[in-house]
């Protein structure tokens, strides 16, 4: 059994586990390994936002960020997905993904001036960025062979790791939880520049992209799967995504991930802006809409058990002050972490 933290960023413990040292987790899961010489990733969203149908400018944005994702200093990964937001908005986001913070921002200056420098009729366009230190990052997926997301770029996975199927095992597995609570401090601020908007957070804030891939279920399996589970957790994301500010989540996004071809894949994923890591962990443990999602997954896993073929994962970062940046263009008011901060006419 390894520790979720790597051997290279384990230090002597200010702050305890929430399990004793022979814990034993009922059931395997693994996190993603990066080489020891990479000290920061690099997360970066960029969203399309319209109304009705898909007007011939978004189709344009999505065209030119994917060839741009192919230019010198490119992400090593990236994929894209769909949701309609809480304003009645279409949303397409590419997620691009770096382990080389120079070549990030080399390949980022031009690309950002060309994607929220100017406006595009019918649409908005938005960036979300984040760049931890990886000592401020953790993943898990229940599965080996299929990484996805940020573990993608990492060069591999763990075996079994002791720190999951407990409340607090998302903290635990953060490098940094061994000495920092990782509080939040400051609030959101609003900076116009011109016609565009940008969002400086404060520190510790707290994302989560949370996964599920249901293509490798056979037929009884994806039937329990889309009739007991998803409207559940559908439920859940469409709370914090209406009612979440409430609780400390600054926005929600639930998405169905696209295929290359743009067809609506077997995967989708719930992405969320949060003021902190306690607060995502007092919605996790406690809030009823969450106690429903666990308590279907874990019916639905226990039916199943070892032969069930969904696939879970989910990758969690709690950001320093200077490591996020967040910029939109003709976007609505309660885009993205625009949500969390007055949005006034100038």
């Amino acid at each position: 059994m390894e520790s979720a933290i790597p051997l290279h960023l384990e230090t002597q413990r200010t702050r305890h586990k929430r399990v004793p040292d022979d814990y034993q987790p009922p059931y395997p899961s693994f996190v993603a390994r990066y080489k020891p010489a990479v000290s920061r990733v690099v997360m970066a969203y960029f969203g399309v936002q319209y109304r009705g149908a898909t007007p011939s400018a978004a189709t344009e944005a999505l065209a030119e960020i994917a060839r741009r994702f192919t230019t010198e200093g490119g992400p090593s990964h990236w994929d894209r997905a769909h949701y309609v937001d809480q304003a009645g908005y279409e949303t397409v986001i590419s997620v691009a993904y770096w382990d080389d913070i120079v070549r990030f921002d080399a390949w980022f200056a031009p690309v950002r001036e060309a994607w929220t420098g100017k406006g595009r009729e019918g649409i908005g366009t938005f960036i979300e960025v984040l760049r931890p230190a990886v000592a401020r990052h953790e993943t898990l997926f229940s599965s080996l062979g299929r990484p996805e997301g940020v573990a993608v770029i990492a060069e591999g996975m763990s075996g079994e790791v002791q720190e999951h199927a407990y409340w607090g095992g998302m903290r635990d597995r953060i490098p940094l939880s061994q000495t920092d609570a990782m509080a939040p401090g400051g609030t959101p601020e609003l900076i116009r520049d011109g016609a565009r908007l940008r969002v400086v957070a404060h520190d510790n804030l707290c994302l989560i992209r949370s996964g599920q891939d249901w293509s490798d279920t056979e037929a009884s399996e994806r039937k329990l799967y889309l009739d007991d589970v998803e409207p559940v957790l559908r439920e859940g994301m469409d709370f914090l995504r209406d009612d979440g500010l409430g609780i400390g989540c600054y926005a929600n996004r639930y998405m169905r991930v696209l295929a290359a071809d743009g067809s609506v894949g077997e995967k989708s994923y719930g992405q969320s802006w949060w003021k902190s890591l306690a607060a995502l962990e007092r919605w996790a443990e406690s809030h009823p809409t969450h106690v429903r999602i666990f308590g279907a997954a874990m019916k639905y896993l226990s039916t199943l058990g070892p032969s069930a073929k969904l696939r879970l994962y989910h990758e969690v970062t709690v950001a320093a002050a200077d490591e996020h940046f967040f910029e939109y263009l003709n976007c609505h008011a309660k885009t993205g972490m625009l949500a969390a901060v007055e949005t006034v006419s100038a």
